[in-house]
């Protein structure tokens, strides 16, 4: 079965108020039983800000900050195994319910 990428789109700047971000986190983990209780679930986690970035370019040169700028990062992700992409878009709408911001669905090769 395809394995797809839920990737969670943040706005820069600082996290949700603690109140408002418990909320998020306990409605997450709600929705993160469900995948795992379905046999979707794969693996989850959030990210370091795009400050905390580094890039490697070819050969040795790297630099310190996110790849590219912009207004949103990757700020999180769910890898979840899907019969198709319909059934992977359903666990991302509800992601993007809870969180309220976009999350794209991106099949993996």
């Amino acid at each position: 079965m395809p394995q797809y990428l839920l990737g969670i789109q943040q706005p820069d700047g600082g996290a949700p108020a603690v109140d408002v971000l418990a909320d998020i986190v306990e409605r997450l983990d709600a929705v993160a039983g469900e995948m795992k209780a379905a046999g979707a679930w794969v693996f989850s986690g959030g990210l370091a800000p795009p400050d905390q970035a580094r890039v490697v370019r070819p050969g040795v040169l790297h630099t310190d900050g996110p790849f590219a700028e912009g207004k949103e990062h990757l700020g999180g992700f769910t890898i979840v195994t899907a019969p198709d992409l319909d059934a992977a878009t359903e666990w991302a709408r509800r992601i993007s319910e809870i969180t309220t911001l976009p999350v794209e669905v991106r099949q993996f090769r």
